[in-house]
């Protein structure tokens, strides 16, 4: 399940006959929301996958997590610096395949 369809699109119409503009201009810090289940190693988890894709330690400055509030489940916010689309698209493609990832954005 993912939100990545809404919204996830690089470009966006201008006007009739009119060049399309860039949503986000790179590189640039980016930030990804990253759902699982209450796990006492889910950070460290989701740590390890950012820190494979970037290829470069992930600070813990870059790591916000949010408990719900029955406790259920994490949200992790992950703040990392992006070169351009298709990198940003190839990590919502590597979090799609990822089994304690319930949900992202």
């Amino acid at each position: 399940m993912s939100a990545d369809g809404m919204g996830d699109g690089s470009t966006q119409a201008v006007g009739d006959g009119e060049q399309k503009k860039p949503l986000i201009e790179y590189p640039t810090v980016y930030t990804f929301k990253v759902m699982g289940r209450q796990a006492p190693d889910f950070t460290d988890y989701v740590r390890g996958v950012f820190r494979s894709l970037m290829g470069t330690e992930i600070s813990p400055d870059s790591i916000r997590e949010q408990p719900s509030s029955k406790g259920t489940y994490v949200s992790l916010s992950v703040s990392v610096y992006l070169l351009s689309e298709e990198h940003r698209r190839s990590i919502y493609a590597r979090l799609r395949q990822e089994d304690r990832v319930v949900y992202y954005l």
